[in-house]
Order: structure tokens, then sequence, then C-alpha cells
């Protein structure tokens, strides 16, 4: 990693501070490919705008009106506020780590006001939809066995879909019936399987997963070249079930996981287990779902209710 310091910092370019930055992220706080590639993108972004509206400024000598020019020239492109409010959240965290360097003495977004958002619903899937998902791969094949076991085990566990395609052998306790998930930052939890799920992950393991390997590696799931899988093969094959068993809903790769949250809530699960299988640190992050539980609620009373 390049270690800048202020008496050289004129020296490197703002390619330069950007890798840098990634390089302190990935070796001090963990962060995963994923996140990474989120604030490479919002970086370079930005460092276009640098290049093409501010005469190729050095990153490090941006002040607090280049930035909200940057933020009217978003709102100008029709850019969606959550995209700025992420866009910031990236420059934010890049400025703050040079300043805690102490290569800038302040950061320019100190005073810069996070875009206000208003709080979107998670959507997800009714349980008789979530049934239909789960019930269409073919068990007979070994990839549909994989594909019913994905499945089974994304709805009993919430589990993140790049923490399901990279699971490995050793984070697997049948014996148990748990996973050990390792999450955003590295931060690991134990997660219950539940019967359902284990019955079609121990399946796979015993039939399924032999006929696909090709060569050793330890992961649970492997593509059907016998190696590790991607999240979007994986949501490819999300979006093929969902065809066959004709779920009208809106998918994303997190559905099932927004359903499990939800369901859980919805018979009664306390908020802070579900925030604690989830793999979230903020309470405030898994009481969304409440929201999402009360409007079932409130639908169900509607049509059922005599009064309603």
């Amino acid at each position: 990693m390049t270690d800048i310091q202020l008496s050289d910092s004129a020296t490197h370019s703002n390619s330069e501070l950007i890798e840098s930055f990634l390089d302190a992220l990935f070796l001090e706080q963990g962060l995963s490919d994923n996140t990474l590639a989120a604030y490479r993108a919002d970086l370079d972004k930005f460092v276009r705008y640098v290049v093409a509206h501010l005469d190729d400024k050095p990153l490090l000598a941006i002040n607090s009106a280049d930035v909200e020019a940057y933020l009217a020239y978003r709102v100008d492109q029709g850019l969606k506020p959550r995209s700025t409010a992420r866009a910031m959240s990236a420059l934010k965290r890049f400025y703050a780590y040079w300043v805690s360097k102490q290569v800038l003495p302040a950061s320019p977004l100190t005073h810069i006001a996070q875009p206000k958002l208003s709080q979107s619903l998670p959507k997800t899937l009714s349980e008789q939809e979530v049934e239909a998902l789960l019930s269409a791969p073919d068990v007979a094949d070994p990839m549909g066995l994989r594909d019913k076991a994905m499945l089974e085990l994304l709805y009993a566990t919430g589990l993140r879909v790049t923490e399901l395609v990279g699971l490995r052998m050793e984070q697997v306790n049948l014996r148990q019936a748990v996973l050990l998930v390792r999450g955003k930052g590295g931060k690991e939890r134990l997660v219950p399987m539940g019967e359902e799920a284990l019955h079609w992950v121990e399946q796979f393991l015993k039939i399924g997963r032999a006929q696909m390997v090709k060569h050793a590696n330890d992961f649970v799931f492997v593509s059907k070249r016998g190696i590790g899988m991607t999240r979007q093969t994986f949501w490819h094959r999300i979006k093929h079930y969902a065809m066959l068993a004709d779920v009208k809903s809106p998918l994303s790769p997190h559905t099932l996981r927004h359903a499990f949250a939800t369901h859980l809530l919805n018979h009664g699960a306390d908020l802070r287990v579900v925030q604690m299988m989830l793999g979230h640190s903020d309470l405030s992050t898994t009481q969304i779902y409440t929201h999402v539980a009360s409007e079932r609620l409130k639908s169900l009373h509607q049509q059922h209710h005599p009064r309603s």
C-alpha cells in the first residue's frame, strides 16, 4: 500500500490516491470486493467530473464549493437521490481517511448535508410465492438439486447472496444444523439452518455435488463447471425459477432474504433475533422489516375483517 504524506501528496495522481484509500479499506477494515468495487465506481465518477469540469484538479485540493457544484451537477443530470447519497458517502469516507492520515487538515464535506431519502420498503414475496419458487427446481438433476438446496438455505437463513455463493465446507456444521457465516467487514455469526434446508443441503452434498465437482475445491455450491459460483449466476437461476413458478412479484437477488425477515416477524419473531441472523450491526436497519410486516397485517385486516 502506498504511504502518502502531506509533504509529497502533490506528486501523487488522483488514481493513486484512490488506490491507496481502497488498499487501506481492504487491509485495515476487511471490506468485501463488492463494497470496494462500489467505492471505486463512485470515486471514479467524481474524478471524471473533476476532469471535465474542474480542469483535472487534484482531489486533495477539492473544496466544499467544488463538492456542492458536483451535487448540483448530479441533480441536473437527473440522477436518483439514493445514488447521490451513496456517492457522497464514498467521498466522505475518502476524505475522512486522508484527514485521519494528517494529509488533509479537514474534509471538504464537513458541512455538506447528506441528501435526504424517503424510506423505501424492501420488496418481498408472500409465503405462497416462496413455496412455489422453492418447489420449481428439478431435484432429479444435480444442478436442480443444488438450486433447491440453495433456495431453501437462502429462505431459511436470510443469507446475503454473496454469503451463500461463498460458503465453504468448513462453515457448514451438519450435525448441529448451523452455518458459520462471514458477513460484511469480516464479521462472523452463527445461523441455524432449519430441518427443511438441512435436508436438502445434505441431499446435495451426498448426491449432487460429487457429480458436479471436477477439481478439488471447498465451495459448498459449485457451478456446472465444478468451480465456485458467482452472484450473477445464482441471480439468473432465481429469475429462471420465478418464471417457471409464475411468480409475478418484483424480484431482486435479496428477495428471499427480505422474505426471510418479513415472514419471521409476521410469525412473532423478536426483532433483535432477526437482526442477529441477518448480520445487521444496527437495529434500525432491521426495523424497516417491521414496516413491511405491519403493512401486510393492515392488508389482511382490510381484506378479511367485516368492518374494514
